[in-house]
């Protein structure tokens, strides 16, 4: 396939007390046109610095590498020339859907702006608007599009969320931690919508997340990261069915099981191998866990 996005020894450093703090240190990353692509770790991997260095949005992060999307390095654009690739190009859903929108505007006037910023007559933006809205599942839409924010639940405002990001049609859609907030069956729901939503529109996704659980029904492909750094990468199932890394492991371990015993005490990835360290095979996780990661 075709790569869309590619990261290449993306590094990303930011301010601290004592010196520059490097937090992602050699980013190899590809998406194809079409693809899903997750990519996982624990809070502090470094996954959601990733997603925001893609899109250059920490305005104090010392960047480093190239970021090519369609063959153009998004490092070197500059800020106007950016600010045009973020909604057209690349959509982005954070985890909070009520922090992501403004309270005092409606939803429907949210929905519209990636539209009329780019010259959409408003009568066009909100017939799309509202026909997106209705198809990501909201009743009454039309009715509905000019209501705020705090009326709508979280799952409703999480839709709300992705209609913005979509609606200008990106190629590439990034979502971070879009389910982190929402109960089970909302959750399912949701990733059902983004899977649909990309099949239909050939669109490729980025997916952040630290819940394993969701990965393997909705990626082609699943991305490790530990300490800044991808530590191991493959098809869904090769790496569900044969880790190769030990913290990915360590991770896959941590998952609690519908069958599991019990009285099983939790695995924590906590002490996995170094993520610089070669994969070993035969190490079993539960020795990774213990503190004997090889």
């Amino acid at each position: 396939m075709t790569s869309l996005l590619e990261l290449r020894g993306l590094r990303a450093r930011f301010p601290g007390p004592d010196g520059p703090v490097e937090v992602l240190r050699g980013v190899d990353l590809d998406v194809a046109q079409g693809e899903k692509v997750a990519l996982v770790g624990e809070s502090g991997s470094g996954k959601s610095v990733t997603a925001r260095a893609v899109l250059r949005l920490d305005r104090d992060a010392d960047l480093e590498g190239r970021v090519d999307l369609d063959g153009t390095d998004l490092l070197a654009l500059p800020d106007r020339a950016m600010r045009d690739v973020r909604g057209a190009r690349i959509g982005l859903v954070f985890q909070d859907p009520l922090a992501s929108l403004n309270p005092v505007m409606t939803i429907g006037w949210q929905i519209m702006q990636p539209l009329l910023i780019r010259g959409v007559r408003k009568k066009e933006a909100r017939r799309r608007g509202v026909e997106l809205l209705g198809r990501l599942g909201v009743r009454d839409a039309g009715r509905r599009f000019d209501d705020y924010p705090h009326q709508f639940s979280g799952g409703m405002r999480q839709r709300v969320v992705i209609a913005i990001a979509v609606i200008a049609e990106p190629a590439l859609l990034i979502a971070d931690e879009p389910t982190t907030a929402l109960d089970v069956r909302v959750q399912a729901q949701v990733l059902t919508l983004l899977r649909e939503l990309a099949a239909e529109r050939s669109m490729s996704v980025l997916l952040i997340t630290h819940d394993l659980g969701i990965v393997a029904g909705f990626a082609d492909r699943v991305v490790v990261m530990r300490d800044g750094v991808p530590v191991e990468h493959g098809p869904v199932d090769d790496i569900y069915a044969r880790p190769q890394h030990p913290y990915t492991r360590g991770l896959l371990a941590s998952v609690p099981r519908i069958d599991d015993d019990p009285s099983r005490r939790l695995s924590t990835p906590d002490g996995a191998a170094d993520a610089d360290a070669p994969a070993d095979a035969d190490a079993p996780a539960t020795e990774v866990l213990e503190g004997g990661g090889r």
